[in-house]
């Protein structure tokens, strides 16, 4: 097995993957596709009804035992341990077999979230710490968002790595008008790095610019990555940061980066080399724009 995972989140459950190199597929963990079909929270009651299941289609001659690899997920215990996963294959056999109708959103979800502009942006995202381009960036650059934005977007929209000539709004918050944000993006890019907090700032202002059409908070947040690593030898480990709370703080930074602080504060690692820590960071700040 290599390091290679991936967390997808469905209705706000995750749905833990890890890749098969020698096959070429990744393969899920069937406790938490039971989780997410189900809505359940207890980890033990879904993985004993997975075992059920598995032995209820045994019998019925729909034979997921033989599709069925170990694979180690992390355990809610913290320890990795080996458990069932489910080829793509086997997933959709089991959706499409399960004992009630709760299944098939979740099925429609798991055919076809790769599929959108979002699914097909994640792909390349995993892709960019092998691609070289992060090592010729030069962080903390309005450049280089630019290079990371082009890099996540280029073939999905026409205005990849383009800083937006219209005012945008969302949520009811007015993003830089338009006229201004070149000058606005330059003064953001002579902002200090050498702190925390003066990153963190200059992170919270680069939000409020909005540089992008669409795509900025992913984008943001790897460039907000790659100014970490270069000053401070650290990155953030964003699965430590719970979604409601992050867009609220992000909400609140606009008058008060307090809390915003606090929350990356304390999700800082300095395993900055570590390929689980950038995957599960790609997995998260998607899963933060995902709509409700």
């Amino acid at each position: 097995m290599t390091a290679k995972k991936s967390i997808r989140f469905y209705n706000d459950h995750e749905v833990r993957a890890v890749w098969d190199e020698e096959n070429s597929k990744w393969w899920f963990s069937a406790t938490d596709i039971v989780r997410a079909i189900n809505d359940e929270e207890d980890y033990t009651k879904s993985r004993n009804y997975w075992k059920y299941l598995k032995g209820k289609m045994a019998k019925e001659g729909i034979q997921l035992v033989s599709v069925t690899n170990q694979f180690k997920f992390q355990a809610p215990d913290g320890k990795q341990r080996a458990a069932d996963a489910l080829d793509a294959e086997a997933v959709q056999t089991l959706a499409q077999n399960y004992p009630n109708n709760r299944a098939n959103a979740f099925l429609n979800w798991f055919i076809y979230s790769d599929n959108t502009i979002d699914g097909q942006s994640k792909k390349k995202a995993y892709t960019l710490a092998e691609s070289g381009l992060l090592d010729s960036m030069k962080p903390g650059t309005v450049e280089c968002l630019q290079q990371i934005h082009a890099y996540l977007f280029g073939g999905l929209y026409d205005f990849a790595g383009k800083i937006r000539t219209k005012t945008i709004s969302k949520g009811g918050t007015i993003f830089c008008r338009a006229e201004y944000l070149m000058q606005n993006l330059k003064t953001i890019e002579q902002m200090p790095e050498n702190t925390f907090d003066e990153i963190v700032e200059k992170y919270v202002e680069m939000n409020v610019a909005h540089p992008f059409m669409e795509g900025n908070g992913r984008s943001t947040r790897i460039w907000l990555d790659l100014i970490f690593k270069k000053q401070l030898k650290m990155c953030v480990d964003w699965s430590k940061i719970d979604k409601k709370e992050y867009l609220d703080a992000m909400h609140r930074s606009v008058t008060n980066a307090t809390r915003i602080k606090a929350l990356l504060k304390q999700a800082l690692t300095d395993r900055i080399n570590d390929r689980e820590i950038f995957m599960k960071g790609i997995d998260y700040s998607y899963y933060y724009e995902q709509e409700e």
